[in-house]
């Protein structure tokens, strides 16, 4: 299954979109939390940056990163 990562900076903590970077990875269907983060912080290559989770609403990810305004969110590519 292909997903979507797109990391953008934040404006008082809500996503600004002022500027974005994206990237799409597989994974299975079933695939864990933990597994989709890893996958789409290596498309971006972030590997190395802390996270913490904002939300799983099932459908979507959303990542904050410590000590930077920048936010990760993870969904299910449509087509």
């Amino acid at each position: 299954m292909q997903f979507q990562a797109e990391l953008t900076d934040t404006f008082a903590g809500e996503a600004n979109y002022c500027w974005v970077r994206r990237a799409t990875f597989e994974a299975p269907a079933d695939a864990s939390t933990r597994l989709l983060v890893r996958r789409a912080k290596k498309a971006l290559s972030l590997t190395n940056s802390r996270h913490s989770i904002a939300w799983d609403c099932g459908d979507m990810i959303r990542l904050n990163f410590n000590n930077s305004a920048t936010c990760l969110f993870i969904s299910p590519l449509t087509n």
